[in-house]
């Protein structure tokens, strides 16, 4: 795990450095142990290194090969690098490392793109062939990892985050009008390649771009999960294949050189994770739980379910209780961490969180993905048996925050878009082929999107913050293909989830499958009051904030006067999701 960077210039134009540098201050808390550049004329490198497989100076980036003359750049894992390096050893290649990154270089030379077919794990990387001046920029299938992408005439660059493509300097930091729309309707996701800002995409998950010397380039889209049935199957067979697939990804996140712990939120997904380790001989396992103080009525921890877990299981557990004196500073380090306005109260939870788990292992195992694989959440259920042809307006109606009609009562008249780029987006999705119902339909842009944006953006950005790298076996491709078969009506039974909780049976104790559903609570943001309130206010009043006029000054003060009754259609606090923006474009 770590943060990668470069400059790649077409024609005779060379590459500057200086640029690259520039850029890794920025990326240095995703590798603390080391950093490294490098300059092959016309394209640039640079790397900053958090040590998690082949501690030794061997596995330092960027890395050359002389004899293939090949660099690479790669922030991630490749869990069954190993196996791939039996493979290629047979093939007559030799080693000078025990790393994954050695492994992604051979692998791409004997392979070409094709390698991303065979990698399975989380990765972004950038390789560059000497001799035809091309580059291969690619990504996992889930998105797991990021690369933000910054082109202009002449060039482009990439970087692990936003913020380091700022750093370079150069790019347009004007915002995205269809950008803003989806934030302010599609629950503050902005599909890639956008960004909020003009002058920055991403690579979307799945992707491999090409890039010639020239600056011509190809995309593909080297994998999907299908949401098709390849035959009939009972429900106790379809339990043990998740069960079986959720074992498998959890041994493969255990590689490394370093301790692994876990978060336990004490919700099914993380004490499933505990389980199943458990079951597979790991003892005095270290595993971490949050809570916070509590606010407007709720409660701010689940640490009676996380004890739980952890006493059934013999870990190594810590409580970590964060008052008012820890919360109010961390808001803004945590929308500093952001590489994207993200409007989640979990932010806050899991940079907190991973400040004091980083003092203690360099990697976690995390629940994140099961909810959006395994049709975990409310807006699922409605609509199971909506006709297909009518299955995306079901769909906004359940998970958009506001209507295009809403939006022109809030967004100043400059920002607003005459056509509903959201519902566009929503129904081109659904009515791609494949995915036959509504609910298929939903997980299967969910999974592309959504869950991308949102929760794994959430832990990369925020354990990053820290140095720690988050793993996310619900996340491993081959169970993901697994799920998006399974039948819907198998995942939506028992108020969600079904399936995994039938998996979960005998393995965790009772009381967690049989539990509500919860969450990270983080009341300091559902509730917003006292000094987080002053927060707000400030920021939405703030001279930047009155100049940029995103939002008509008539929904602002409506929304101060009365901070906590207005929602969105899934409940999240609607001034807190104008200040969430409002604070990350201020400190650009």
């Amino acid at each position: 795990m770590c943060g990668i960077a470069g400059e790649i210039c077409y024609g005779d134009r060379r590459s500057d450095l200086e640029t690259v540098r520039r850029m890794l201050p920025s990326l240095e808390s995703r590798g603390p142990d080391g950093a490294g550049l490098w300059d092959g004329g016309r394209i640039s490198f640079g790397h900053r290194r958090l040590k998690i497989i082949d501690l030794s100076e061997a596995g330092a980036q960027p890395m050359t090969d002389e004899r293939l003359r090949l660099t690479v750049v790669f922030n991630g894992c490749v869990y069954n690098y190993k196996e791939l390096r039996e493979e290629l050893l047979g093939y007559g290649y030799t080693f000078s490392s025990t790393s994954d990154t050695e492994v992604i270089l051979k692998a791409y030379h004997r392979w070409g793109t094709d390698c991303v077919n065979r990698f399975l794990g989380m990765f972004a990387f950038a390789i560059a062939e000497h001799d035809t001046g091309t580059v291969v920029l690619a990504r996992d299938r889930l998105g797991i990892k990021p690369l933000y992408l910054a082109e202009s005439p002449g060039r482009l660059r990439f970087a692990s985050t936003l913020p380091a493509l700022l750093a370079a300097g150069g790019v347009d930091t004007t915002i995205d009008r269809e950008a803003l729309h989806h934030y302010m309707t599609f629950h503050s996701v902005v599909p890639a390649p956008r960004t909020i800002l003009s002058g920055v995409r991403k690579l979307p998950p799945a992707t491999v771009r090409v890039i010639r010397a020239d600056g011509t380039s190809t995309e593909r889209v080297y994998w999907e999960a299908t949401f098709t049935r390849p035959g009939a199957a009972s429900g106790p067979e379809w339990t043990e294949a998740v069960r079986e697939k959720l074992r498998q990804a959890v041994e493969r996140r255990t590689v490394a050189d370093v301790p692994v712990g876990v978060l336990l939120s004490g919700g099914l997904d993380s004490s499933l994770i505990v389980a199943l380790l458990a079951e597979q001989g790991q003892t005095g396992l270290t595993t971490f739980s949050i809570g916070f103080d509590a606010g407007g009525g709720e409660s701010g921890d689940e640490f009676a379910y996380s004890d739980l877990v952890a006493k059934q299981f013999g870990t190594d557990h810590h409580q970590i209780r964060i008052g008012q004196d820890r919360f109010l500073p961390a808001v803004a380090r945590t929308v500093a961490a952001m590489s994207e306005p993200m409007v989640s109260h979990d932010c806050i939870a899991f940079n907190l969180l991973s400040e004091d788990v980083a003092k203690q292992v360099k990697v976690v195992q995390s629940g994140q993905g099961a909810d959006e694989i395994f049709a975990g959440y409310s807006w699922y259920p409605p609509l199971a048996g909506v006709p297909r042809e009518r299955a995306a307006e079901a769909y906004a109606a359940q998970f958009f925050d506001r209507s295009h009609h809403d939006l022109a009562g809030q967004l100043n008249p400059e920002w607003l878009l005459e056509t509903d780029v959201s519902s566009e987006f929503v129904a081109a999705s659904f009515g791609r082929p494949g995915a036959e119902t509504a609910v298929d339909a939903a997980l299967r842009l969910d999974s592309q999107v959504m869950l991308v944006d949102d929760p794994v953006k959430r832990v990369d950005n925020m354990t990053m913050a820290w140095g720690l790298e988050g793993r996310v076996p619900f996340l491993d491709h081959e169970l993901v293909e697994l799920a998006a078969a399974c039948p819907p009506e198998l995942k939506l039974a028992r108020d969600g989830k079904g399936v995994l909780k039938d998996a979960a049976r005998g393995l965790v104790p009772d009381e967690i499958i049989d539990r509500p559903k919860g969450y990270f609570p983080v009341p300091g943001i559902r509730h917003l009051e006292g000094p987080m309130l002053d927060l707000v206010r400030d920021t939405l009043h703030a001279p930047a904030a009155r100049e940029r006029a995103l939002f008509r000054p008539e929904y602002v003060e409506a929304l101060l006067a009365d901070p906590n009754t207005p929602r969105t259609t899934l409940g999240a606090n609607q001034l807190w999701q104008l200040a969430l923006l409002e604070m990350w474009l201020q400190q650009l």
